[in-house]
């Protein structure tokens, strides 16, 4: 009987937390969108430049440690935000080894254009600001324990 409703609720989308967390990043990124679009990045960019305007320069290894993705997933990235005059790509001098990104002073002030971005994303949220600082706090306790499970995992 195909058409019958399923008597496992293990097995319900509904009940998913992946599948929650998944749309619920969807929902965000289209909430980004508008306001990314005005400084010309994707969301995905927009994640490389944060960590930039944190730290100034860092390699492509920090990068993607700091982002959860792989060098193959990086490099294009990195490669749009060269031509778009934001970062630099360079050898390191002391290991070549290395690939070291850096801010360009355009890629810097960029981010006085998205200072207003992150209370934009609080305010569509719905939640209040003490709500989002500890819904944040959730998130991130459940990526670093669903990451460590999977170092363990994968020893």
């Amino acid at each position: 009987m195909q058409n019958e409703p399923s008597t496992n609720p293990e097995l319900m989308l509904e009940n998913q937390l992946c599948f929650t967390i998944y749309a619920c990043s969807r929902e965000f990124t289209k909430l980004y969108q508008p306001h990314l679009d005005k400084i010309g990045l994707t969301y995905s960019q927009y994640l490389v430049m944060l960590v930039l305007w944190e730290r100034r320069q860092c390699t492509v290894k920090e990068l993607g440690e700091a982002l959860f993705l792989d060098s193959g997933t990086l490099t294009p990235l990195l490669k749009r935000l060269q031509a778009a005059g934001l970062i630099l790509r360079e050898r390191s001098l002391q290991d070549e080894r290395k690939v070291l990104i850096s801010l360009t002073d355009q890629g810097l002030s960029l981010k006085q254009e998205a200072l207003s971005i992150p209370g934009k994303m609080v305010a569509g949220t719905a939640l209040s600001p003490v709500e989002f600082i500890d819904l944040l706090g959730q998130f991130k306790d459940l990526l670093n324990r669903v990451h460590e499970a999977n170092m363990n995992s994968s020893k």
